[in-house]
C-alpha cells in the first residue's frame, strides 16, 4: 500500500512539474499568458489574429517559448464571449486580445484590471470601450478597423452609375455596423440615393432578408459586419443570380463574391495590435495612455469575376 501511494504521489508531482514548466521559459521565469478571444471565424478576423501572433513573434515573443497563448473562438455567440472572458480572468492571464466589438465588450465588462487590447473594432469610444480614442483612460486600448465609408459609397456610384436605391445589410445589434451605416446614410443623402435598412439579428435571417430585396434595390452596401461577413456565401447565392452588386466593407468579403471595396489590411491591423502588446508586456506603456491606432492608406480591390457575372464594366480608373 505504501509503495502504491509513493507511486501515485510521484505521478502527481511529475504532472504538477510538467504543468508548471509549460508556463515557464527555458530560464525558469514565468511566461506571460495571453488570452485571445475571437468572435467568429471569417477572413478578416482570422487575418487579424494571425497578424497579432506574427507581430509578437517578430518582437521575440513566441507561443510555447517565452509566452503562452490561449486562443478561444466564440463561434459568433455572445454567451460564449462572456464565458471565455470569465475563463481568462479565472486563469489570471497577463493580457487579453479581443477581436471584434462584441468580444471586446464582453471582456471589458468582465475585468477592469487585466490589460485588454481590441482589434477589428470600428470606433472603441462609440462602443463604450474607452473614454476617448486618443486617451482611453482605463485598461482597454487597441486598433480600429474604421474604413473609408464615404469612398466606398463613391465606389458604388462609379461601378453602378444608374443606382437609385440601395439596401444597407447589417446586424442591427452590432454597434460597429450601425456606426458605419450611419456614415453611409449621410453620404447617400448627399448623393441623392434612396435607401432601406436590411437588418438581421442572427445568421438564419440572411437568406430571407436578402431575398426580400430582389427587385427592390439596385445594389447592397454591407459594412464590416461580422455576421454578414461570415454569411457572405449565403448573400451572394441570392444577389448574383438577381444581378444585385454588393459593395463591401472589407476585402475578405470579396472572396465569397462581393463586388468591390476600399478596405484595410486586417493582417497588418493585427500586427499593429501585436506591437502594442509588446509595449505592454515590456512595461513600456499602459492601455490608459495608449491611443487607439489606425491603418492608413486603404486599398481599392475589385472582384473582376463578380463584375463579369453581374454584367458590370469596370471603369478604366478603377482597373
Amino acid at each position: 500500500m505504501k509503495k502504491l501511494f509513493a507511486i501515485l504521489f510521484a505521478g502527481i508531482l511529475l504532472l504538477s512539474c510538467s504543468n508548471n514548466s509549460s508556463n515557464s521559459s527555458s530560464n525558469g521565469a514565468k511566461m506571460p499568458k495571453i488570452g485571445i478571444l475571437q468572435l467568429v471565424e471569417h477572413n478578416a478576423l482570422d487575418a487579424a489574429n494571425n497578424g497579432f501572433v506574427d507581430g509578437l513573434k517578430e518582437a521575440g515573443y513566441e507561443d510555447g517559448k517565452n509566452i503562452t497563448i490561449d486562443y478561444q473562438n466564440a463561434q459568433g455567440e455572445q454567451a460564449n464571449c462572456i464565458t471565455i472572458s470569465q475563463k481568462f480572468v479565472n486563469d489570471k492571464v497577463d493580457l487579453i486580445l479581443a477581436i471584434a466589438t462584441p468580444a471586446a465588450q464582453a471582456v471589458a465588462n468582465t475585468t477592469k484590471d487585466i490589460p485588454i487590447l481590441v482589434t477589428a473594432v470600428t470606433d472603441p469610444a462609440d462602443s463604450k470601450l474607452v473614454a476617448d480614442n486618443n486617451v482611453p483612460g482605463g485598461n482597454v486600448t487597441g486598433t480600429s478597423d474604421l474604413t473609408p465609408v464615404k469612398e466606398q459609397m463613391d465606389l458604388l456610384k462609379k461601378l453602378v452609375p444608374s443606382v437609385e436605391r440601395i439596401a444597407f445589410l447589417y446586424n442591427s445589434s452590432e454597434q460597429n455596423s450601425k456606426f458605419q451605416v450611419d456614415m453611409a446614410k449621410l453620404k447617400a443623402d448627399e448623393m441623392g440615393i434612396s435607401y432601406i435598412d436590411a437588418t438581421i439579428t442572427n445568421p438564419n435571417d440572411i437568406q430571407q432578408v436578402v431575398q426580400s430585396l430582389v427587385g427592390k434595390v439596385d445594389a447592397i452596401y454591407a459594412p464590416t459586419d461580422n455576421m454578414v461577413a461570415a454569411g457572405m456565401a449565403n448573400v451572394i447565392s441570392i444577389t448574383e443570380p438577381a444581378k444585385i452588386p454588393v459593395i463591401c466593407g472589407e476585402a475578405g468579403m470579396l472572396e465569397a463574391g462581393g463586388l468591390a471595396t476600399y478596405g484595410i489590411d486586417y493582417y497588418e491591423l493585427g500586427k499593429l495590435t501585436g506591437r502594442q502588446a509588446v509595449r505592454i508586456l515590456r512595461g513600456e506603456a499602459l492601455p490608459a495612455s495608449m491611443p487607439i491606432e489606425y491603418i492608413q492608406n486603404p486599398v481599392l480591390e475589385v472582384n473582376t469575376n463578380a463584375a463579369q457575372k453581374l454584367g458590370i464594366t469596370i471603369p478604366a480608373d478603377l482597373q
